[in-house]
């Protein structure tokens, strides 16, 4: 029995079923997204978006989406979804009577005496998507058509009508290969059926919509090229499989590699195994170098603040991977070197690595043999931060790290509005100070015990450290609010509550006397939680935002204005725990469980990147964030220790 599962009377309800999306990645950096009536609702959605390093290494999609036609004694019942304005024609979405999400996504249609079921896997390791179609029950042979709707463009863009795409296909093994513009690949769309006959029938469908990005305010309409349509008869009992790929496949291996797909893909038994599928799905490996996507639909892969900070939890927590966890900070350290020692809007991230080694070394790697190897990298991020090198962060005399460039979002809360940043947050940062003490009590723990004798990092290091921790608590700690400012400039301390503090309890070396903690863990259970993250402000705040909607606008000051984000969940429960105890598990169960109650909205069976936050907290942002993944695994795994008392 499948785990995520929906029925008729959900699935007919547009405005429930529309916002529920079903998503499929595999390694080569490909993806299939899309509402669970297969009716697409955003730019990002598609069957079929390839990775083309050609064009940077950006995803492009090739395969818009598939409409199918049963046709039983001249009668003609068409299966597809599109909206047009405020139009949905046609309406196949009333003959659906079941959907399930796993072990692959699979639709159930049923018109008078027929039942038809459409289910659809992604290629594990290439850049091919298979549906296969499977007549259950007729009283009579039909014919199935399947109509192919073509983009050929950035997922991030929309395509029109244009009388430069090439509108010719060529004929291969069991279908046709197009290919709408030069440098693209070729779309090779192929029937397991040699009977399977394809008619050509080119023709532009102009006007799409799509849905959410109408209400968003973004430009929604978008006209998609339909070369023709393939038709092959069915009986009752038998099935045929469509395939999309960029190489011509072998047609015969088609049921073949689908059935492999299905078990690949494992039964899904329990939250546990649905989070570490998720895990599974944000690591890609194309050409043999595996990284982090930082969610899907639209983020990118290889980020360098995502990847360390989702690492730990994917790699370690999620799929027990010691290998994986080093060759994907081996990929983002050979990637980035230009943030990790010159320069970066992102001024936190490089310390970042130390944090990650010390997840790493916690979860059982050799201490020695990982500072024999990344030492090195440790000791010139730390150098890099040293006044003259940085021009955007420099350590002060003071020891602490100073970020400033004008006009320009320094940390995580990055989101900008008529070109400023919404938290500029200049100055002394909470978070960024807090990695930066870390790191360097880190780096001298390491070099004290496996650095050479003769090594002068001890000497001059010691000493830096001492001066942070004698000036942060001096500097961010405001007694009159019981907890630790935000940020400090030249005016002084900001006091708007936000969850950076929660950093300088977290880290392994914190900063902050350890009495203080339980105050800050109270302001922030108070201000700040919600059942679904962390706020990113308090609600007492005149700058707060309850809900992430509206225009681009009104979502970019939401989006660290007040949304709750389920990765700050990660510092809360797991310091928490130390400071209380066998006490605060039961909280902290609740705090996770309704994310398991949300795997049937937004992304079915993912975890989304952020929350509105206030009730009744709905989900949006990416609908699969490796943030929100890899912190609910960390969260999984620190409990679980907790109660085995290690």
């Amino acid at each position: 029995m499948a785990f995520l599962k929906f029925n008729k009377s959900e699935l007919v309800n547009l405005s429930y079923s529309l916002k529920r999306e079903i998503l499929c990645a595999n390694k080569t950096g490909a993806y299939c997204n899309t509402s669970i009536l297969s009716c697409n609702t955003r730019r990002y959605h598609g069957l079929l978006a390839v990775t083309l390093d050609r064009f940077g290494g950006d995803k492009f999609l090739l395969l818009s989406d598939t409409d199918e036609t049963l046709i039983v004694d001249n009668k003609q019942f068409n299966l597809g979804i599109h909206c047009y304005g405020d139009i949905y024609e046609p309406r196949g979405h009333k003959y659906i009577v079941d959907f399930s999400a796993d072990p692959v996504p699979q639709i159930t249609y049923k018109v008078g005496e027929m039942l038809f079921r459409k289910s659809l896997v992604l290629v594990k390791d290439s850049d091919q998507v298979l549906i296969k179609y499977e007549l259950l029950e007729a009283p009579a042979s039909v014919k199935l058509q399947v109509k192919p709707y073509l983009a050929f463009r950035n997922v991030h863009n929309l395509t029109r009508q244009n009388n430069d795409a090439n509108t010719y296909g060529s004929e291969i093994q069991n279908g046709v290969a197009y290919r709408l513009y030069a440098n693209f690949p070729d779309l090779n769309m192929q029937m397991s059926d040699a009977k399977a006959e394809f008619v050509t029938a080119p023709a532009w469908n102009n006007n799409i919509t799509y849905s959410d990005e109408y209400r968003r305010g973004f430009d929604c309409t978008e006209d998609l090229f339909v070369p023709g349509f393939f038709e092959v008869s069915l009986k009752k009992g038998t099935s045929v499989i469509f395939s999309a790929s960029v190489l011509q496949e072998d047609p015969a291996a088609f049921k073949k590699t689908f059935a492999a797909a299905v078990k690949a893909a494992g039964e899904i038994t329990s939250y546990s195994d649905q989070l570490r599928k998720c895990a599974d799905s944000l690591i890609t490996d194309h050409n043999n170098r595996k990284k982090i996507n930082a969610g899907f639909s639209w983020m990118y892969t290889g980020l360098l603040r995502e990847t360390l900070f989702a690492l730990p939890g994917l790699a370690l927590h999620g799929l027990g991977s010691k290998k994986l966890f080093e060759e994907i900070l081996d990929n983002i350290v050979a990637d980035e070197q230009e943030r990790l020692f010159r320069r970066t809007t992102q001024v936190e991230a490089p310390l970042q690595v130390a944090s990650a080694l010390q997840s790493y070394i916690e979860y059982g790697a050799d201490e020695k043999a990982v500072w024999k190897k990344y030492g090195i990298i440790v000791r010139g991020i730390l150098e890099s931060y040293l006044p003259g090198e940085r021009a955007e962060v420099s350590m002060q005399p003071n020891g602490l790290l100073w970020a400033q460039k004008e006009g320009t979002a320094l940390t995580w809360m990055n989101a900008y509005v008529a070109g400023r940043p919404v938290t500029e947050r200049a100055g002394f940062q909470v978070e960024t100070n807090a990695l930066w003490y870390n790191a360097i009590c880190f780096a001298l723990e390491m070099e004290k015990k496996y650095g050479t004798k003769k090594s002068q990092f001890v000497s001059k290091w010691q000493g830096i450290a001492d001066l942070v921790l004698a000036n942060f608590q001096k500097t961010f700690w405001n007694e009159s609010r019981g907890c630790l400012a935000d940020y400090v400039d030249n005016f002084g301390q900001n006091t708007e509550v936000r969850p950076n503090q929660l950093c300088a309890v977290y880290c392994k070396y914190s900063p902050v006397d350890e009495l203080l903690v339980p105050s800050i863990l109270k302001v922030v259970e108070n201000e700040l939680v919600t059942s679904r993250g962390i706020r990113t402000l308090s609600p007492r705040d005149g700058k707060y935002k309850d809900v992430y909607e509206g225009s681009q606008t009104d979502r970019d000051l939401a989006y660290h204005q007040g949304c709750a984000r389920p990765f700050l969940l990660e510092p809360f429960i797991v310091t928490s725990l130390k400071v209380k105890g066998p006490s605060f598990l039961k909280r902290a169960e609740w705090l996770v469980e309704g994310f398991y109650e949300d795997l049937s909205k937004h992304g079915v069976g993912a975890f989304s990147e952020l929350y509105d936050g206030d009730p009744p907290h709905e989900p949006h942002g990416a609908i699969s964030s490796a943030l929100s993944t890899a912190a609910l695994l960390t969260i999984e795994y620190q409990m679980n220790k907790f109660k085995e008392g290690k």
